[in-house]
């Protein structure tokens, strides 16, 4: 009867850890009375603790905790643990962790990662990672959870537009990454390092963005990366993540870079990753990683050599069953040593430790404790999730300022399109079960007592057309709304765009409904990535166009607040809008820069040479706003800070420069300095605006970014307000450069500042 109740109270409490055990094994309950164990004195560090834990397990018990599903150790008082939680936008029904079955079987689901980017709202970014962790800690307080450890943010940089993975990232700016890294895991975190709410894990290290192109998948690719855009592309999100943010977890990818699988890289998971950045936690393999080293990519001969290699190379933890399957045999045959096991597994328990295991009833806990089911779906969580809709959503185009529409003067509203009332068209990948679904007919209707629908199309594949239904709904309507766009039949994990163009018959759909309305149609877009709808750009027909991504539960009815002017879009594209002859580029090729001499076009704004249907930045509102960059520069005292440090010259472009490592933390702290710009909202309408600062070189030889983001601020104005806005630059971090070599370096030359046409020279010549 003792081990039927200790099965029970773990099942309904899993966080209840160290209780005493059963079958006469010795009583390490962690609580008053108990005796004294290290590991469960709370005083000590929790390296100390965790290092006294794995010393009394055996060996068969140590391997037994190296996959995501560990396995219990009764003796001990140690539980099961389910390493593997998802949280990208919402908590997710991906994974292993968190049970909807109970209490609660609904949480909030917040817009796509890439729609909640084009508001450059840092603090709407901490809020839902916060809003996610409160969430996550409330199902395990009331048992619907069986484990703390979130495998969220996606941080990967949005190299391509045809990247079936690209909405869960928050786009394809460096800069703009690193800091929703920051934001996003210090909220899901908590405010303090030492008890964690969750465990954020960023992922997936590193340059991986290829699912599936024309047969190259991501289990097997081998993705070539110059060391030049590792610096500066594809790494710096990750090392924010550590650094700033303090994440517990980095992930590694499927995918080799140059010729080394991710998962069995030491220099990028020892000595980058805990070595230059510092990561305290645990390295996670994605799912079945391990065993593709072996079975897809062959990188050694034997599943024991597997296992060894990746976990002396810094795995800690397996996303599947390979490793704890095979560690003894590497162990007996000297593959590997215990002390590698050990090695990991007080990565993993320090990281459970810090979640509050072996400290008791997660209800005591005084910082998490009082959390459950009344702070899932809670009324906050929900204004969130629409107030982050509403932010992210951009204002394409406006011809005649055809929006606002006014509910006084709209008498009826045809509504048009496969994604007009779909739930699905709303949520993106690793959603969860949504507290509730608006959809964008569903919004409409609080707006409009005469609406009109027609999907037109089955789904937003499209090949089945009811143009002539569409046609005469248009006609007999006094305002036509035309909901179109992509779902996860041409986007999604496993899954890359075959093309950029909207799927299937849509256009012609849109251009048929646009000649038959009384006046010009309203386009929205629900779209994870960029679409090439140049068609639609130029059409008078269509008077406005609206990129609402995948907006999360609460997207209708932000569409429909902005479509009638109860909030004034403040969106910006987070990445670039390319042409569909960007296809002919390979999506197996990981240049970013321009190749001028081939013909290569390069990659995102800050390298790509071509035409572009919108660009990075881009996004209108219903007020005029003006920006002026008021003040900047770096004083007399600050570039004298310099003196005495060698600067080489470059062999390319004879412009000499200096080793930002050689300028050290110190100095790099010194020479910051701040920028002032002046924003002012001319009216008509009260609302926000986010201004984004930008650096440039006065060329872009030796692989110089034509531009580069610097940093972002987002402003509330009323009409006729001013506002100063102050941006703290750090030339070590915000004008520096990649050299090929992957050294960050600072010119000895001019950098200019600019915001718009208006611009400030920067030199660091005294």
């Amino acid at each position: 009867m003792a081990g039927m109740v200790i099965v029970l109270m773990v099942a309904t409490f899993p966080a209840l850890l160290c209780v005493a055990a059963a079958g006469g094994a010795p009583p390490f309950s962690c609580g008053p009375g108990a005796p004294y164990v290290p590991f469960c004195d709370q005083r000590l560090p929790v390296e100390r603790r965790a290092a006294d834990l794995v010393a009394r397990l055996t060996l068969a018990e140590k391997v037994s905790q190296l996959g995501d599903d560990a396995k219990a150790v009764p003796r001990l008082g140690v539980p099961a643990y389910k390493w593997w939680s998802e949280g990208l936008h919402g908590l997710s029904m991906w994974g292993k962790g968190m049970h909807f079955n109970g209490v609660v079987q609904r949480v909030t689901s917040f817009p796509q990662v890439l729609l909640t980017t084009a508001s450059f709202d840092d603090k709407i970014w901490y809020f839902i990672g916060q809003a996610i962790g409160v969430e996550a800690r409330a199902l395990y307080n009331i048992g619907q959870a069986e484990g703390l450890t979130i495998w969220s943010p996606n941080v990967n940089i949005y190299r391509d537009p045809r990247w079936g993975r690209g909405h869960e990232t928050p786009g394809e700016d460096p800069i703009t990454a690193s800091k929703y890294a920051v934001a996003f895991v210090r909220g899901l975190q908590g405010p303090s390092p030492t008890t964690l709410q969750t465990s954020a894990c960023c992922k997936h290290a590193t340059a991986y963005d290829l699912d599936d192109w024309h047969g190259t998948v991501r289990y097997n690719f081998n993705a070539r990366v110059t060391p030049q855009d590792l610096a500066d592309t594809f790494n710096p999100p990750f090392k924010s993540c550590v650094r700033e943010g303090q994440a517990t977890c980095v992930m590694c990818a499927y995918t080799s870079v140059n010729g080394v699988p991710a998962c069995a890289d030491y220099n990028l998971l020892t000595k980058t990753l805990r070595g230059e950045w510092g990561l305290k936690g645990y390295v996670a393999s994605d799912c079945d990683a391990v065993a593709l080293v072996h079975d897809g990519q062959h990188f050694r001969p034997t599943p024991e050599d597997t296992v060894a290699t990746t976990l002396k190379a810094g795995m800690d933890m397996n996303c599947g069953n390979y490793t704890q399957v095979h560690s003894m045999a590497a162990l007996r045959q000297g593959k590997m040593t215990e002390r590698d096991v050990d090695r990991t597994l007080v990565n993993l328990f320090s990281v459970r430790m810090r979640l509050g295991h072996f400290n008791g009833d997660p209800r005591s806990n005084q910082m998490y404790g009082h959390f459950g089911a009344n702070d899932v779906c809670s009324p906050a969580h929900k204004n969130l999730a629409l107030h982050a809709a509403q932010s992210g959503i951009v204002l394409l185009k406006n011809n005649a300022g055809i929006l606002p529409l006014h509910r006084w003067t709209v008498g009826s509203v045809a509504v048009i399109g496969p994604n007009a009332n779909d739930p699905g068209a709303l949520l993106g990948n690793y959603f969860g079960p949504a507290c509730e679904t608006i959809t964008p007919l569903q919004g409409l209707n609080g707006y409009v007592k005469d609406v009109r629908f027609e999907p037109g199309c089955s789904d937003t594949a499209c090949w089945s057309v009811a143009t002539g239904k569409a046609v005469a709904v248009a006609r007999s309507s006094d305002h036509v709304i035309l909901f179109m766009g992509t779902s996860h039949v041409q986007e999604e994990e496993g899954r890359d765009r075959t093309s950029l163009l909207l799927p299937g018959r849509q256009q012609s759909l849109i251009e048929a409904v646009a000649r038959a309305a009384k006046r010009p149609v309203i386009l929205v877009l629900l779209t994870g990535g960029p679409v090439d709808v140049a068609f639609a750009k130029f059409n008078p027909k269509i008077g406005a166009i609206l990129w609402a991504g995948y907006p999360g539960q609460a997207g209708g009815l932000a569409i429909a607040k902005v479509l009638f002017g109860e909030h004034n879009p403040s969106g910006r594209l987070p990445v670039t809008w390319y042409p569909e002859e960007y296809m002919r580029v390979p999506m197996t090729d990981m240049r970013m820069r321009a190749d001028p001499v081939t013909g290569y076009p390069g990659r995102s704004y800050r390298f790509y040479r071509g035409p572009t249907v919108y660009k990075f930045g881009y996004g209108l509102s219903y007020s005029r706003f003006s920006r002026r960059l008021a003040s900047s520069g770096m004083t007399g005292d600050q570039k004298n800070l310099l003196a005495g440090l060698t600067s080489t010259t470059a062999a390319d472009d004879g412009v000499s420069h200096y080793d930002v490592e050689e300028i050290g933390a110190e100095r790099c702290e010194q020479l910051k300095f701040p920028a002032v710009v002046e924003v002012e909202n001319h009216g008509p309408m009260d609302g926000k605006h986010s201004v984004l600062l930008f650096l440039r070189w006065p060329n872009a030889t030796g692989g110089r970014p034509a531009s580069q983001l610097v940093g972002f601020q987002s402003q509330h104005l009323e009409s006729g307000e001013k506002a100063s806005l102050t941006f703290d630059v750090s030339p070590c971090e915000h004008l520096s450069r990649a050299r090929e070599d992957g050294k960050m370096v600072i010119d000895r030359a001019s950098h200019f500042l600019f915001v718009d046409e208006d611009e400030a020279e920067i030199s660091f010549d005294s």
